[in-house]
Order: C-alpha cells, then sequence, then structure tokens
C-alpha cells in the first residue's frame, strides 16, 4: 500500500481560496497512490484563532468539494486533512474529511480533545464524540487529530474497532516537536498499527509549525520523516506487517484493564 503525506506550508499571506487550489494540484499529483493525507486545519491555520469563525464552512463547502473532485481525478482514498465545519445551527467543529477515489465522503471525524485549556481551540469548538473507522480494500484507518496524540484511550478504543492504520492529521508547533515525534511512536508501538501523522508547515498566526511528518510502523520504527518545510512524503506499507506483529508480539491479548 502506497501512501503520501502532503505536509503543505500555510502562509497567512496566500489567499485561501488559493491554497485550496494548489492543495488539489498536489493531490492530483500523487496518482497511483493508495490513499493521501493533508494535515490539520489548513485551510486557514491551526492557531489562526480569529479566523475560525469567518474561515468556517459546512461540509458541502468549498473545500470540501474541491477534495472531492481532487480525490476522484487522482482515483485515490484522500483524508483531506481537517476543516472548520460549521453545522446548520451554528456550532464549530474541527472536522476531519476522509474521501473514497469516486469522490464521495466515506467518513468524517469531529475531533474529540480540543486544544488551549480555557482559551482558542478548546472554547471556540464543540467537541467530538465519535469513535471513527473506515474500512480501506488494504487496511482499517482509525481517525484522530492533533492533540487527540496525547490521549492513548482513544488509539486503544480505535484499535478495539478495528484500526491497523492510525491516521493524524495535526497542526503541531515546532516548540514541542519532540513530543510529536515521542507520542506518534508510542502509538505505533503500543497499538502495534502503522501510524501516519501528517503536520503543517509554515506559521500559523506566529507560532512556527513543526513539520517532521512521519510514518511509522506497527514496531515504532521510523519508515519516512520530512523536514520543517513543504513536502510530499511517500511511504509503502506492509499491512501484513499488522497481523504478523501482532502474532508474533501479542502484546494487546494480556491487556487486563480498559477491556
Amino acid at each position: 500500500m502506497r501512501v503520501s503525506l502532503i505536509q503543505l506550508a500555510v502562509d497567512p499571506a496566500e489567499p485561501t481560496a488559493a491554497r485550496r487550489e494548489r492543495a488539489a494540484g498536489l493531490v492530483r499529483a500523487q496518482r497511483g497512490r493508495d490513499l493521501v493525507v493533508l494535515p490539520e486545519l489548513w485551510t486557514i491555520g491551526a492557531f489562526a484563532f480569529d479566523s475560525f469563525t469567518t474561515g468556517s464552512e459546512p461540509l458541502n463547502g468549498p473545500t470540501a468539494t474541491a477534495m472531492s473532485a481532487a480525490a476522484r481525478d487522482a482515483g485515490v482514498w484522500l483524508h483531506a486533512g481537517s476543516i472548520l465545519e460549521r453545522d446548520p445551527d451554528g456550532a464549530l467543529f474541527n472536522t476531519s474529511l476522509l474521501f473514497a477515489p469516486d469522490g464521495t465522503l466515506a467518513r468524517t471525524y469531529r475531533k474529540i480533545h480540543l486544544f488551549g485549556f480555557d482559551q482558542g481551540e478548546a472554547v471556540l469548538l464543540s467537541a467530538g464524540h465519535d469513535i471513527v473507522t473506515a474500512p480501506l480494500p488494504e487496511t482499517v484507518l482509525g481517525l484522530a487529530t492533533c492533540y487527540d496524540l496525547r490521549f492513548p484511550e482513544l488509539f486503544r478504543a480505535l484499535v478495539d474497532a478495528g484500526a491497523q492504520t492510525l491516521v493524524i492529521p495535526a497542526g503541531w508547533p515546532e516548540r514541542r516537536r519532540a513530543h510529536w515525534t515521542l507520542l506518534a511512536r508510542a502509538r505505533a508501538v503500543e497499538d502495534q498499527a502503522y501510524v501516519l501523522a501528517c503536520g503543517t508547515a509554515g506559521t500559523h498566526a506566529g507560532v512556527q509549525q513543526a513539520g517532521h511528518s512521519l510514518v511509522i510502523d506497527p514496531w515504532g520504527e521510523v519508515l519516512a520523516e520530512a523536514g520543517p518545510d513543504e513536502q510530499v512524503l511517500t511511504a509503502d506499507l506492509d499491512m501484513d506487517r499488522v497481523a504478523r506483529t501482532r502474532e508474533e508480539f501479542p502484546a494487546l491479548r494480556n491487556r487486563v484493564l480498559g477491556r
């Protein structure tokens, strides 16, 4: 299974419509891949809190429309990162979008753990509640977003729901990049799953982004890692490795708590 992570740069000087068009072009360039992943809130930037209301859109808005067409043109499964979803009653969610190769919106995931403590995302957005997985022809995806990475119980729930590959779009800050790598590898090791952690490059509202998107195997080995700048990171996954790892080192069978 060939995957590409598009570590998109978010530059506040670039109009959203232009970045949307550029992202769609990058997706179309991945024809022949099985799965393509974009980062969290790449349309406006994960830390651009002042733009959250004006940058929000419905599920059938311009980003979903553009990404649906790009997935269809490229013939790929597309995890289009996340958007600021505005639902009909006006509530805002950090919502990930997964498109099938025919352009159909196959799954949505509303971010459960909202970052910011008593400010930012935590007070501006509503939290999701649902554990979301998606069966692809070669694997089952488990969906999470950025700050979710710090909560291992979510990932255990995803594994219990059948996930073999964990997809984590993010807008992770450079100042905590060590945590990004450490936690992504930990989730792979403890859940014996592939981890596709796709971050942004650039600066969001003055917050330098970590970049360094990662593809990690079920033993915690980093198969591919991006640098700090915009980059398309591609790797081949041996999906049989998940089953072999869980069989050869059956730690998941020895769980006592949380079952």
